[in-house]
């Protein structure tokens, strides 16, 4: 593969999984940078990514949350002139196989940002708790309504991005509730999204930044900043 790829692993306390997430993905892909962003873990998540000299490690000073530290990812990547970012979760839920499948639609110019989705199919191992889902059918319908584009998995955090969206998310990345607003800013400006079928694990370390018992809050403040996110006006120039 002649493109330049950077996989973007944003951690937090994710000392139990991290190490088998470098090193699993650079045997599989080699060629492929990587890019450990340390969100002010309290645990040795940093020390153990820095341990393995298979990724470069940025090491936030406090917790500054997903958005900052993918952004971090996004400026980096954008700096150092990569071709293809791509996202991964430092918890090992995602499967490292199909990461050939989220990025052959970026090469072959089929998309600008391609999304490993949990529910375009049936999946055959995780799946989330029926609070979850019905907060992931509420997002869908409202990514909708405001885009005209239906993306089953809303939530992902396994996602491939080409170098024009990472040009404009390394300056327009959410802070607060990203993954969803995400799409509506690539919507709003006419990126070309698609959702390729990826499976998903439980956690192989940490816990979720987001407890079942906060769902409903969750999901409120997550419409509210999606709704900010449609009218504003477009943020592309040229």
């Amino acid at each position: 593969m002649k493109e330049k790829v950077l996989v973007i692993i944003p951690a937090f306390n994710e000392a139990a999984s991290i190490v088998e997430v470098v090193t699993a993905i650079k045997k599989e892909y080699p060629a492929f940078d990587l890019l450990v962003i340390n969100d002010g873990s309290a645990d040795e998540t940093g020390k153990l990514a820095k341990k393995t000299k298979l990724a470069y490690v940025i090491n936030l000073p406090y917790n500054m949350g997903i958005g900052a530290s993918v952004q971090t990812g996004f400026k980096f990547a954008k700096k150092y002139d990569y071709q293809i970012a791509l996202q991964f979760d430092g918890d090992g839920q995602h499967l490292i196989a199909e990461i050939k499948t989220l990025i052959k639609p970026i090469i072959e110019g089929e998309s600008d940002c391609v999304i490993g989705s949990r529910f375009v199919q049936k999946a055959l191992t995780y799946q989330p708790d029926s609070l979850r889902l019905l907060g992931i059918y509420i997002l869908r319908f409202f990514s909708f309504i405001f885009v005209g584009q239906r993306i089953a998995d809303q939530t992902s955090g396994f996602r491939a991005y080409n170098r024009k969206v990472i040009k404009f998310l390394a300056v327009h990345y959410p802070v607060d509730f990203p993954e969803p607003e995400v799409i509506i800013l690539l919507g709003k400006n006419n990126f070309k999204m698609k959702e390729v079928f990826t499976q998903m694990r439980e956690r192989q370390g940490g816990i979720s930044s987001i407890p079942a018992w906060k769902g409903p809050y969750y999901i409120i403040k997550v419409l509210l900043s999606m709704t900010m996110a449609t009218l504003r006006s477009k943020k592309v120039t040229n």
